[in-house]
């Protein structure tokens, strides 16, 4: 689950880690008010979005008067920000964030993650922060190094130290910087997250280390030991199917393609999405019904799929282990008699109870499409959508 700016400083704060002063607006005059109670200027006016680089897509401005905070708070309430993390559709700004200014004589950049290859986690940091980070990593990777923490130690003293002297800090940053690696290592354990990262770290004219940035991303799967951070969750950020089908269990993501995919496991998920490319279609959407559906999971996931406009033909491949193919059947045939289906629909059934699932479907009297493969399933598909 991502969270906005905003609130990931508020959890970190709550860590001792060093961030401005500021506050979360919804009108320009309520941003006015703010800015004035937070001191004298100049304030950083950020637009609250999910998504990166909002600074070159004009997300972030600079105000030096409590009037030009309004205005500029004005002109981003209701825009249409486009970062190259939005895509072109962008997103749309409901909330503006007044924050104190500072004096920056430094950027530098790091972040916690969890290392696949290590199964750990690790502390990846730079001294080229800043707006361009993604252009180090790409074209300069020896420029960003790495930490890897043990699980058991967790972050020690000696490895934030030696994480600093990398930074090129002086012995008096060194002293700041060391709790305040220890503190954002500590937020990220403690609130079960799979990505921490600070964009920029910054030195400030009068010596001081400041998060100008936060970003956090908390495991969906520990959201039940957070249940304030799971009430940070803004709807309004995320894909609307997605939204709808996490209410049901389901795990479903969008894609750019045509046929829509209703699988059970990740893996079969994967492979049911590379047979699609292999016989010359793209697959619409990623869902994962799971191992133990209901029958009520499956009727709302088949009818997810049917509203996805793009979507020109629909492919069920379960192999069922603890989920059951007459569980599948009755939900597909559910679904189809309560949405109608108007587009190809092909379904491959293996594992307990096929004979019953298929019994299901064949007697169900809606045009249903069977096969004995994956590879039989997806030629099948992809031949009745080329053909509509």
């Amino acid at each position: 689950m991502n969270i906005h700016e905003y609130q990931a400083k508020a959890i970190l704060r709550n860590f001792g880690v060093p961030v401005p002063e500021g506050h979360v607006v919804y009108n320009s005059n309520s941003a006015r008010d703010w800015a004035k109670r937070l001191g004298d200027g100049p304030w950083a006016v950020k637009a609250q979005i999910h998504a990166g680089g909002r600074g070159k897509g004009g997300g972030v401005k600079i105000a030096k008067t409590a009037d030009e905070v309004k205005a500029f708070t004005r002109e981003m309430m209701g825009m249409t920000l486009i970062t190259h993390q939005t895509g072109p559709e962008g997103k749309l700004v409901k909330r503006v964030l007044i924050e104190t200014g500072c004096n920056i004589a430094d950027e530098f950049y790091v972040s916690f993650l969890v290392d696949r290859a290590t199964s750990k986690v690790t502390l990846m940091a730079s001294a080229e922060g800043g707006m361009d980070i993604e252009e180090v990593a790409a074209n300069t990777p020896e420029k960003l190094f790495f930490e890897v923490i043990d699980p058991v130690v967790g972050l020690t003293a000696f490895q934030a130290r030696k994480v600093a002297f990398k930074l090129g800090f002086g012995i008096a940053l060194v002293k700041q910087a060391v709790p305040l690696l220890m503190g954002l290592y500590t937020a990220f354990v403690e609130t079960d997250c799979s990505l921490l990262e600070i964009n920029p770290l910054v030195q400030t004219a009068d010596g001081q280390l400041l998060c100008l940035d936060a970003k956090l991303n908390i495991d969906d799967n520990a959201l039940y030991r957070h249940l304030r951070i799971r009430d940070l969750r803004d709807y309004d950020e995320e894909d609307h199917m997605e939204t709808e089908a996490s209410q049901y269990d389901l795990s479903y993501i969008s894609l750019d393609g045509n046929i829509g995919c209703m699988v059970n496991g990740a893996g079969l998920a994967m492979a049911t999405m590379d047979i699609i490319q292999h016989y010359g279609a793209a697959p619409a959407n990623f869902l994962d019904v799971g191992g133990s559906a209901t029958i009520e999971r499956v009727t709302e996931a088949f009818k997810i799929i049917l509203s996805e406009k793009r979507v020109e033909g629909i492919l069920v491949n379960i192999f069922g282990g603890i989920m059951k193919c007459d569980v599948i059947a009755t939900g597909v045939v559910e679904a189809a008699k309560q949405v109608g289906i108007k587009i190809p629909l092909v379904v491959r059934l293996e594992g307990t109870n096929v004979a019953l699932g298929k019994q299901i479907l064949a007697e169900s009297g809606l045009d249903i499409v069977s096969a004995d493969g994956m590879a039989d399933a997806a030629e099948k598909i992809v031949k009745a959508v080329k053909a509509a």
